[in-house]
């Protein structure tokens, strides 16, 4: 079984885990209404998709 020769350092381990994170998702203003929303996903607030409604918000 290998086993490392040395004690892997802080740094080291964390030079390695360095694309290892969350991302933030890609949010874009609604041309609606405004409010920010995610990118090719139905608005929340106001429930249009590419200039058409397609959910009824009350």
């Amino acid at each position: 079984m290998a086993v490392p020769a040395r004690k892997t350092s802080k740094t080291r381990k964390r030079n390695r885990r360095g694309h290892i994170k969350l991302t933030v998702p890609g949010l874009a203003p609604c041309p609606q209404c405004g409010e920010l929303r995610k990118s090719h996903m139905v608005c929340p607030s106001c429930g249009y998709y590419d200039g058409k409604q397609v959910v009824e918000n009350n």
